[in-house]
């Protein structure tokens, strides 16, 4: 199924949802064995976002809780200016963002004490539109 690539309904559909509870990120060498929700391989370390929950219990060092806010609207990998403007209505509200991006959803990781902001500024977003 291909994704939505205009704007107007991108946005419009952007329904976004709370998932996984407290997520946290930490960098580890090797990701094998952890349950990772996602990761990214850069050259020095591997990022992972777990729970907390499971960092906690690993014993594994972080310094940021975040909340994970999934856009559910299904987004072409070739649509053009989604990610600004939510990152624009988000900066707007002085709320931190980073984007992972799915196949089939885009995915954000917002400070857990701004969360329940980000998803009113989302859904005013999508109001708007």
């Amino acid at each position: 199924m291909t994704g939505e690539r205009d704007l107007g309904r991108l946005l419009a559909g952007l329904s976004p949802e709370r998932r996984h509870g407290e997520v946290v990120i930490v960098a580890v060498p090797d990701p094998a064995g952890l349950p990772a929700l996602a990761t990214v391989t850069e050259e020095d370390a591997v990022t992972a976002v777990l729970r907390r929950d499971d960092a906690d219990r690993l014993g594994l060092r972080y310094d940021w809780i975040a909340a994970w806010i999934t856009l559910t609207v299904h987004s072409s990998w070739e649509a053009v200016g989604m990610t600004a403007a939510v990152a624009q209505a988000l900066a707007d509200e002085g709320i931190p963002c980073n984007v992972l991006a799915g196949f089939r959803h885009d995915h954000l990781l917002i400070p857990i004490e701004q969360a329940d902001s980000a998803i009113a500024a989302l859904r005013s977003l999508a109001g708007a539109s």
